[in-house]
């Protein structure tokens, strides 16, 4: 497999397991769960070019995924994250880091201090496991991004729920603006990132 054809690849698994498993005609259970050789066979079906396509090109792209955006159980894949549509997601809760970051417009920065962090048109608030994590996941949409510090160990003991999801993002429904620290510019962290996108 090409990278050009991973690259095509992925983005059909991220439109079928996070937004529109009908348009290549798959079943999905209430997890998110789809069979991948029916996944298989839908893209081929669908994209002639992909007639080469088995069920375990899909575990392949899952296990090279830096991010853990894909599970994969026997014959069964599913998106960790990223969802557009109603699901149960049965994700584990546990090893959840003491704080983890979310990025955000600097000139919101005051907003979600006072009110906090919903999900907006997400199904989850995706937090990242590290600042550089964060950033890198916040300059995607933002130039600058500023960067929130959620307590989650107080979060958690107050009754909130948190998700892994993958290897370095994590799930919430909301985070309360009591649990949230801003993350000043001067942190070392947050300028060497600065630094590097400015070299770029």
């Amino acid at each position: 497999m090409s990278d050009r054809e991973a690259n095509s690849l992925g983005r059909m698994l991220a439109l079928v397991l996070r937004h529109a498993p009908e348009k290549f005609g798959v079943e999905m259970d209430l997890n998110g769960w789809v069979n991948s050789r029916e996944l298989s066979e839908a893209i081929q079906n669908k994209r002639r070019h992909f007639h080469w396509l088995r069920g375990w090109h899909f575990e392949a792209i899952a296990n090279a995924d830096d991010k853990g955006r894909y599970q994969v159980e026997g014959e069964m894949i599913r998106a960790t994250y990223g969802h557009s549509i109603e699901l149960e997601l049965d994700l584990p809760t546990d090893d959840i880091p003491e704080a983890l970051y979310w990025p955000c417009d600097p000139e919101t920065v005051a907003t979600h201090m006072e009110y906090g962090i919903t999900a907006g048109d997400r199904k989850h608030v995706h937090l990242s496991k590290t600042i550089s994590n964060a950033m890198e996941a916040g300059h995607v949409r933002i130039n600058r991004p500023a960067i929130l510090e959620v307590d989650t160990t107080r979060a958690i003991a107050d009754g909130f729920t948190i998700w892994r999801a993958g290897k370095t993002v994590f799930l919430c429904e909301e985070m309360p603006s009591d649990y949230l620290y801003h993350v000043e510019e001067d942190d070392p962290s947050i300028q060497d990132m600065i630094a590097m996108w400015e070299e770029e």
